[in-house]
């Protein structure tokens, strides 16, 4: 029964946005597709297993099993994945083999042993680490043995220089940005995540004083909207995952929310829940992105996406103009235990028309045509939404091929998902199309169905390549299973064992030739192990700078389509009635006055107090609709504007840059190797 399709409750019906919805649960349903689709109402299992790759990281589970892990395997992994991914490379795994002293051969059967892959697991790492410590000691390196081992709770402890870490040779800074860590706080030991706790990068400010924790704060829709280069004084609020509590039967995943406004907090998914549950009857009128929702028996790949998505999430809601400013966004964000904080805290639900008011200037600045153009983007928002959700899935599948990690899609979709979002045939789950191009044909075949325009196949292709995408695409093409990075890596590990094993001539050591062709191979080592360096960190930026930034632009969207919803189930009012009934009660007490009963006077009394009572619901509800109207003009000119030109022009920037860094500092490399091997003897 847990894993039964969650159930829908449409939030309202609107035809106008086909099979888009939102419901007042966060949990029930999402339209967010990262790839693996974690946010959709299928069921709850995880997907059919990507193609084998030989070793796997669920293989390695059985290896490692329950032993007790030694301190250095968990620093080890640490100073390679500094935020928390739960996996690396094969490049980082090399260099961290390289501070043991083992021979060049060893290290390159050591990652040949782990795995196959471009990216290393952290049980794969750990399984690496043990067959380091036997080689170190002299015994057989086999997974076989670690396993025994492992068995009786005795895993060998490797050699490591840690502090002599060879640093990354990329030129790019280090794109996820994480604040340092401080000391734990006392979570459980079992947290596989320990010792990385992280704090904000600038100090902490003092956090505002709040006399209560209601949404009373004034009115800010007055004024030309946000501040000149806004976008340079966004706010940036970190999630990080601290790892597992509570019992066998009642695990729960615990973030760590840092930001400028105080100390770093923990945080459940339930608290994120109930933060947004305030925030959108707080603030129905404004735009506020949907939660990632939750699922039964998660997989880290999923843990991952939701992780993004509150980050995302949380990080709209701070810069919000007006939202940022909410007493309990800034309890959320500041007490050390919210769950404590709710227990002798009233929060008032209250919706902000009750406490603010639009004066007669910020009335008058409401175009007379704000209907007209909020039907502009209401009859866009879906084909919004469609394109977007498209682009961040050509784009995920790019990132992923770059990292020769097939694309995993739920293998059941709800009929609802599939024409809004993958208007396009999907590829079998077997392995990457067999089209070098199948990412921007597939994006180009959909184009005649789905208003895009016709035209021949190459009218098409010349649109797409056109684009400012179009890169993406093409770094797609000729790409296989393994791609540059791990490639380049265990190139480098092999030449490196191949030097070390070829390192005397039959003819003696004065052999002049042979040592001037092993230094040469030693520099195409040392470029390879420089390129790899690169590849790998243009992947990573990509997946958490440019993707990231895709979303956001996606979420925007959706939000905007969530308040339209809102918009027509809760601007809904009963002035009209009203009206009728004032009329009513009107004639009534004409009448009674007129015929001057006994005992009328009483009865007029009453009459006359469900008049006032009624006229003065009126007034509010024709406050309200104001209000409500310049809420609308508020997010439509000032957040969903501004947010959907400046950010996304941010995004390119940002990525025509890091591309151009990466084409630089390849043709830099490549040029360097051939300056190195110049002096390369012939004969």
């Amino acid at each position: 029964m847990f894993n039964a399709p969650r159930p829908v409750q449409a939030y309202g019906s609107s035809s106008q946005f086909g099979a888009s919805f939102v419901t007042e649960n966060p949990l029930i349903s999402s339209v967010y597709d990262d790839g693996l689709d974690p946010w959709s109402t299928s069921p709850s299992p995880a997907p059919p297993a990507l193609p084998s790759f030989g070793s796997t990281s669920s293989g390695f589970s059985s290896v490692i099993g329950d032993a007790t892990l030694p301190l250095i395997y968990n620093r080890a992994f640490s100073a390679v994945d500094p935020s928390n991914t739960g996996e690396t490379s094969v490049n980082a795994l090399s260099r961290v083999l390289g501070t043991s002293s083992l021979p060049a051969s060893t290290v390159d059967k050591i990652v040949s042993l782990v795995s196959s892959r471009p990216r290393v697991s952290r049980l794969e790492f750990f399984v690496a680490l043990a067959l380091a410590a036997l080689a170190q000691s002299g015994k057989d390196v086999s997974v076989e043995r670690v396993a025994a081992l492992a068995q009786e709770n005795a895993l060998p402890e490797p050699a490591l220089d840690l502090n002599s870490l060879p640093p990354t040779n990329s030129t790019f800074q280090d794109i996820m940005q994480m604040p340092p860590p401080i000391p734990a706080r006392g979570y459980s030991t079992e947290d596989p995540w320990a010792s990385r706790f992280t704090s904000p990068s600038a100090p902490p400010k003092p956090p505002p004083a709040f006399s209560n924790h209601t949404n009373g704060a004034p009115s800010s829709i007055s004024g030309t909207g946000l501040p000149r280069e806004w976008w340079k004084k966004q706010e940036t609020v970190f999630v990080n995952v601290l790892g597992q509590q509570g019992f066998i039967l009642n695990r729960y995943l615990v973030y760590e929310v840092s930001s400028d406004r105080g100390a770093p907090v923990p945080r459940r998914y339930s608290e994120f829940v109930f933060l947004w549950d305030v925030l959108v009857k707080r603030y129905p009128f404004r735009l506020l992105p949907a939660l990632p929702p939750k699922r039964i028996g998660p997989d880290e790949g999923f843990l991952e996406q939701r992780r993004r998505g509150l980050a995302r999430f949380i990080n709209f809601v701070v810069n919000h103009p007006v939202i940022k400013d909410d007493a309990v966004l800034q309890s959320f964000l500041t007490e050390p235990s919210l769950e404590e904080w709710r227990k002798h805290t009233a929060i008032s639900y209250e919706e902000e028309s009750a406490s603010k008011r639009v004066d007669r200037l910020e009335e008058m600045a409401i175009p007379s045509d704000l209907e007209d153009k909020l039907a502009v983007v209401r009859g866009k928002i879906g084909f919004l939404i469609e394109h977007w959700q498209r682009i961040c899935l050509l784009t995920e599948r790019i990132v992923r091929r770059r990292e020769a990690a097939a694309v995993r899609l739920t293998p059941v979709m709800r009929p609802s998902f599939l024409p809004t979002h993958l208007p396009f045939p999907l590829p079998s789950f077997g392995g990457l199309s067999s089209s070098p191009s199948s990412a921007s044909s597939a994006l180009a075949s959909s184009s005649s169905g789905h208003g895009y325009g016709s035209g021949s196949g190459s009218d098409r292709d010349a649109d797409s390549s056109s684009s400012i995408f179009s890169g993406l695409t093409s770094g797609a093409r000729g790409t296989t299973l393994l791609d540059g990075q791990a490639d380049l890596a265990r190139l480098t590990n092999t030449m490196k064992s191949l030097v070390e094993s070829n390192e005397r001539c039959w003819r003696g050591e004065d052999c002049e030739l042979c040592a001037g062709v092993r230094q040469g191979l030693v520099h195409v080592s040392t470029h390879t192990q420089r390129h790899a360096d690169a590849l790998e960190h243009r992947s990573r930026t990509m997946l958490y700078s440019t993707l990231e930034a895709l979303k956001a632009q996606r979420d925007l969207y959706v939000a905007m389509r969530d308040l339209f919803i809102r918009h027509d189930r809760l601007s809904l009012d009963q002035v009209d009635r009203l009206r009728k009934r004032v009329d009513t009660n009107s004639h009534k007490l004409e009448g009674i006055r007129q015929a001057q009963k006994e005992g009328w006077q009483q009865e007029a009394d009453k009459i006359a107090g469900l008049i006032e009572k009624d006229q003065a619901a009126i007034a509010a509800a024709l406050a309200r609709r104001v209000f409500i109207r310049a809420c609308m003009w508020h997010e439509l000119r000032v957040v969903l504007h501004n947010r959907e030109n400046t950010l996304l022009t941010q995004a390119v920037r940002s990525f025509a840059r890091e591309e151009h860094d990466f084409s630089e500092g390849a043709v830099s490399t490549w040029a360097s190797l051939l300056a190195a091997v110049e002096t390369m003897p012939l004969e």
